[in-house]
């Protein structure tokens, strides 16, 4: 590892920006030493420490040397694309020993050759301008050698035909299809296959690991490691895929596709038709059943929602509870037809086993009576989502993944609070310090001299109706005194939509929003910008690397503390406290510091950068639990003065007011 990472090593005379890290010789060898003992370890490595190397080295002479594939699993897309486009191909370049890599994302990710074939002659665009876009997306399909839909980056982020043209599992015709060749699923796997590195993000490898054994389970090709970067979000991608959901929309498309199924037989087509007509219909009634106020918010499905005991103590279904039947009835009746038609083709066969996935998922949710798991509903536009999630993941991870594959590496620059690994240990199901070994490995920034944390003294309770005012007012001075060259970071997108949309008008920075181009554009724009601006939310607070001036400015609006009505994390916080601890300090304090800390790691990415870091939040300061925050913090100046605060940059110090 010295001989690569070492002053005069392998990286430094390839690499004109080279650093000299103590740090990531040091984790660069506990990572081969996992894999070599086959353990598995836990790192964090501050910001700065170059961990992407550090795991990637050792990963490669693993799987080169011993002939074993591994899988590398990044938090986000963001960091997945710059791994493949940036660190692979440098290394490639670098080292003396040969290695291969592909990378794999979710299928939804992909355009469908099938589908976009289907949507030519499907009323499935919105309006006028949808129009434009399928025309620009078919044609790129064309061309495409990996149809992601990352590299349509000059189109919205959020297309309103893509899901009904991706190449999601359930709508898959597999083999069978007549695109089965030139799909790009197909040569996705193929690459995958024959390579000795795979990247993926957190939502694939969860989704693969939780099918995992059944007929339509494994996307990834067979591994004997996997590395975790951005660790700390593991615990609640884990939990997305362990659970199960449907949606609405999924018997719109479910609706849309029997439309369109080519039946012959007369009496047959009419049948289904009447079938599809009362899916439709008792569908309607069931998903009214969940509407109400804050009905975009996630909230938890009460109990006797679909069924409660009358007097005599005899059970009888509710409202919500006979909707639930009826369109279980409708569905049944469907699958039942299909099963029916003498012609079963690729088309019949999967929209059978649509139908009794669906049927399955919604009876598991309605009967709703595992207490390991927690039911709850969410809208997304005009989406309704039903999901059952298990409340607690760790015994999950412990018996598909520690206990089945050799070496499990963990990393992140925050998975410890208070100095301590004991939180994500016990989030994730290695709590015994005898399976994962530990190491913190430090940037060997200077912290104290190369940054400064603002806590303004005039704010708010965050909670109050004046918290949003004040906040304009701070983040327009902050911006002022650094010549804009910021993130505003909030933990809600309608708070981060209402800080861009006033704080845009009081400036003369460039500023962009979250949601105005894909990720991966926006951050290149603001790259590209000098001044700029970005309002971003919880996808900006890990995984993303700007340095120099450009980014010398931080804003987090609030401490990120996990919603407490939120229904996934009001169930973890009651395990807790029925187990006899305090959630509050063992649950939501250690989150959020891990939150707070991502935030930070943003600013400081190399040993010239000179940043400022404002926490618009009165409770660092106010409350008893902020010194837990402070003292998880890395070591910089802490100050209430922004003129003081601005020193950091020994510039511009004459703009504050």
């Amino acid at each position: 590892m010295n001989e690569i990472f070492g002053r005069d090593g392998l990286i430094a005379r390839a690499h004109p920006e080279y650093e000299y890290r103590s740090g990531q010789i040091e984790m660069a060898e506990a990572v081969l030493r996992a894999f070599d003992e086959r353990r598995h370890l836990i790192v964090e490595a501050g910001t700065g420490t170059g961990k992407t190397l550090a795991y990637l080295v050792p990963a490669i002479a693993a799987a080169t040397a011993r002939g074993t594939r591994v899988v590398i699993s990044t938090g986000t897309k963001n960091l997945q694309e710059q791994l493949m486009e940036k660190d692979v191909p440098f290394l490639q370049k670098t080292l003396p020993r040969k290695f291969t890599a592909a990378a794999m994302k979710g299928r939804s990710n992909y355009a469908c050759l099938q589908r976009i074939k289907k949507a030519e002659t499907s009323p499935v665009l919105d309006g006028l301008e949808d129009v434009d876009y399928f025309d620009e997306v078919r044609a790129w399909a064309r061309e495409s050698a990996t149809g992601d839909r990352a590299e349509l980056s000059d189109l919205p982020e959020n297309l309103s035909f893509w899901r009904h043209i991706d190449a999601r599992t359930e709508i898959c015709l597999g083999q069978k299809c007549p695109n089965y060749d030139p799909c790009f699923i197909t040569r996705m796997r193929g690459r995958a296959t024959d390579a000795d590195i795979i990247i993926v993000n957190h939502h694939l490898f969860f989704a693969d690991l939780a099918l995992r054994g059944g007929e339509y389970g494994q996307v990834i090709p067979d591994y004997g490691a996997v590395v975790f970067d951005e660790a700390h979000l593991i615990e609640d991608v884990a939990a997305e895929y362990f659970g199960t959901q449907i949606s609405s929309y999924q018997i719109e498309d479910l609706l849309r596709d029997l439309q369109t199924l080519p039946v012959t037989r007369v009496e047959a087509n009419r049948e289904l038709t009447r079938s599809a007509s009362r899916v439709a219909r008792f569908a309607e009634n069931f998903w009214m059943g969940f509407r109400g106020e804050g009905e975009e918010n996630r909230r938890s499905i009460a109990p006797g929602s679909f069924a409660r005991r009358n007097a005599s103590g005899e059970v009888e279904a509710t409202a919500l509870g006979q909707s639930y039947l009826s369109l279980d009835g409708a569905l049944n009746r469907v699958e039942t037809t299909l099963d029916a038609l003498p012609d079963q083709s690729p088309e019949v066969e999967t929209l059978v086993r649509r139908v009794r996935e669906f049927r399955f998922s919604l009876e598991f949710i309605v009967a709703g009576d595992d207490s390991r798991y927690v039911y709850w509903t969410e809208g997304r536009g005009r989406g309704r989502f039903l999901r059952a999630s298990p409340i607690e993941v760790g015994s999950l991870l412990q018996d598909k993944l520690f206990e089945r594959v050799e070496t499990v590496v963990m990393t992140s620059a925050t998975l410890t609070s208070a100095g301590s690994f004991s939180f994500i240990r016990e989030r994730l199901g290695i709590a015994d310090s005898e399976s994962a070994d530990e190491l913190f490995a430090s940037s060997g920034y200077d912290y104290e001299n190369q940054a400064a944390l603002y806590l303004p003294t005039q704010m708010p309770d965050p909670r109050s109706p004046q918290w949003t005012d004040a906040a304009v007012e701070e983040i327009v001075s902050i911006l002022n005194v650094t010549q804009g060259r910021a993130f505003v970071l909030s933990t809600s997108t309608s708070g981060m939509k209402s800080l861009y949309e006033r704080v845009s008008s009081l400036v003369d920075f460039p500023c962009f929003a979250q949601g105005s181009a894909s990720k991966l554009a926006l951050l290149e724009k603001f790259r590209r910008t000098p001044n700029a601006v970005l309002f971003a939310t919880s996808s900006f607070w890990h995984g993303v690397d700007v340095r120099g001036e450009q980014l010398s400015c931080v804003i987090i609006d609030k401490l990120p503390f996990a919603v407490p009505s939120d229904p996934v994390v009001a169930a973890r916080q009651r395990l807790v406290d029925d187990a006899g601890g305090s959630s509050f300090y063992e649950y939501s304090v250690p989150q959020a510091t891990i939150a707070l800390k991502q935030g930070l790691g943003r600013l400081i990415r190399s040993t010239t950068d000179r940043g400022l870091l404002a926490v618009l939040d009165p409770r660092l300061r106010t409350k008893a639990y902020g010194r837990l925050f402070l003292e998880s913090l890395p070591k910089v100046k802490i100050t209430t003065n922004l003129k003081e605060a601005a020193m950091v940059f020994e510039v511009n110090v004459a703009a504050v007011g």
